[in-house]
């Protein structure tokens, strides 16, 4: 099962978040408060994708607000970008999660759900036509380069999506957010971050 069904192919991005909360493409959408859309401006020259709403996210019904949003944040500033230009959204749109008492902890979707999903990261690639897609996290990868593409390996480096539009691939915000090495591996997101700003000159 997929989310095709639900995903409408004409009209623009307001049709297309109109139908997000109908969606029954995978189970996800039974645990989660709601699906979480993309944002951002629909003629974006850069598309940033993460994995999946977070807590935070899936209850106040936006990307990247949670503890990785701050961080992307911060980080865009670093690198030149601002957030405001930027088409931000998710390779899965509701939220994964097991509990741990009151706590809602993020859980890696697994990959039916993210090709479940796929359909509608399509569309809003087709509508936004990016002249560059900033893929974060293995996730987002997996959904938009191959089950084989390793983040770890190719980061920072130019790529192309299957359609031929430029990529490059980083980590996502929320494994800085843990890291141990906070200053160096936040020093190696912006790196990555400014080699987009430099391949859409």
């Amino acid at each position: 099962m997929t989310a095709e069904e639900w995903v409408p192919h004409d009209g623009g991005m307001r049709k297309l978040r109109a139908r997000l909360p109908d969606c029954r493409g995978c189970d996800l959408w039974e645990d989660a408060e709601q699906a979480v859309a993309g944002e951002g401006p629909v003629r974006a020259r850069m598309m940033m994708v993460g994995e999946t709403p977070g807590d935070h996210e899936d209850k106040e019904g936006h990307v990247f607000v949670g503890p990785a949003g701050h961080l992307l944040d911060k980080a865009l500033v670093e690198a030149g970008i601002a957030r405001s230009e930027v088409y931000l959204t998710n390779a899965v749109k509701h939220f994964r999660f097991e509990r741990q008492g009151k706590r809602r902890i993020h859980k890696t979707p697994a990959a039916g759900q993210i090709k479940a999903c796929h359909p509608w990261l399509q569309r809003e690639l087709q509508i936004v036509k990016p002249s560059l897609v900033v893929v974060m996290g293995s996730v987002a990868a997996k959904a938009l380069l191959g089950s084989t593409f390793r983040v770890t390996q190719e980061r920072g480096k130019k790529v192309e999506l299957p359609g031929g539009t430029p990529a490059v691939a980083t980590v996502h915000p929320s494994a800085v957010v843990r890291s141990d090495e906070f200053r160096r591996d936040f020093g190696r997101f912006v790196d990555d971050l400014r080699v987009a700003v430099r391949l859409l000159g």
